[in-house]
């Protein structure tokens, strides 16, 4: 419990008539948030529990966020704590204390599938708020055991409701997007603190290899960026790949953006066993949390790569992120993390 989110969704369970527990991950600075939850747990008459994940989360999610970086990746820590601690250790914490379920306060759908007869990952009828891209990780083996009592509701402002009623001010907490352990979502000020090895300067070159200007680190850019670049040309450029073999930024066209190719690997399979993956699948992708799904096909490689075919090209395909794959009627079939590269203006 950590936000108005899992508060309304501890509120319902009770309604609904579950024995709950409450449980409070501190990650990073959220001692105040453990406070306000306890305080609910009191008046919802629940048994309310404190997990201490502060090294847990420097060494699984801070230090793996700044390693990405390093490596002119751009990573997603939300992702990354949901499959360490959220649906990691938080799983193992509750089945300690005698749990049947975990629940939290995620828009998504949980149910049983008979086209795959199993538990399924779906997309929650809150479209705006649907939030699958970032649950890919969950083990299959877990999707019976958990709960999100917030699958059904479509305005954040009727889960904010249930919180109101209990009189708490965790109900005036404004939803955050920004990264909960970097100040003021300054993420170059904490990689420059944080990061061992310190972002050298280059050069920004067009995809021609005409050196334009000079960089001041690869960190302070990011595929499709178009201001702030820091050179002049006779057209708006864009930033369409970070070379870390030559330190160089390379910049382009808006065209030069886009691609219909992508490789990547570490698979997590959600509706398959390992030996019934086909070797191609026609789906739909999503290459980022605002991103549209797109139709694609994918095709098994060797070594544990896919190589993804989008019958459109996509946007700033970016080294680092996610590409998650849904089924027709929205559930997540799979996901590979990491992209290992992408195809530019492959059209």
């Amino acid at each position: 419990m950590a936000g108005v989110d899992s508060s309304a969704s501890a509120i319902l369970l009770k309604k609904q008539g579950f024995e709950v527990v409450g449980a409070t991950m501190i990650m990073y600075n959220n001692k105040k948030i453990a406070e306000d939850a306890k305080k609910l747990c009191n008046k919802l008459g629940i048994e309310h529990h404190i997990f201490n994940c502060e090294e847990k989360f420097r060494c699984l999610v801070i230090n793996n966020f700044i390693s990405e970086y390093e490596n002119a990746s751009t990573p997603n820590p939300c992702i990354e704590c949901n499959k360490s601690l959220k649906f990691g250790y938080f799983y193992e914490k509750a089945k300690e204390l005698g749990c049947n379920y975990i629940a939290t306060g995620h828009y998504a759908k949980i149910e049983y599938s008979s086209k795959y007869s199993r538990y399924v990952l779906k997309k929650s009828e809150e479209t705006k708020k649907d939030q699958t891209y970032f649950l890919y990780s969950i083990p299959k083996e877990e999707l019976g055991n958990i709960i999100f009592p917030l699958q059904d509701y479509k305005e954040k402002q009727d889960t904010r409701k249930l919180v109101e009623n209990m009189d708490l001010e965790i109900a005036k907490k404004k939803d955050s997007q920004e990264i909960c352990f970097i100040e003021n979502n300054n993420y170059k000020e904490f990689l420059d603190k944080n990061m061992k090895n310190k972002p050298k300067p280059g050069n920004i070159v067009l995809t021609t290899g005409e050196v334009l200007g000079k960089h001041d680190g690869l960190i302070n850019y990011t595929i499709g960026q178009r201001k702030g670049i820091g050179v002049s040309y006779k057209e708006p450029l864009y930033v369409v790949k970070l070379d870390t073999n030559k330190n160089e930024v390379v910049v382009g066209t808006e065209k030069e953006l886009y691609s219909k190719v992508l490789y990547a690997n570490q698979l997590n399979w959600l509706v398959f066993e390992e030996n019934d993956v086909l070797e191609k699948i026609e789906c739909f992708a999503k290459i980022r949390y605002r991103a549209k799904e797109a139709k694609a096909i994918v095709y098994k490689q060797e070594n544990g790569i896919v190589k993804v075919e989008f019958l459109e090209p996509q946007r700033a395909i970016t080294k680092g992120q996610s590409v998650v794959f849904y089924d027709e009627d929205g559930i997540v079939i799979r996901w590979w993390k990491n992209f290992i590269k992408s195809l530019v203006y492959s059209y």
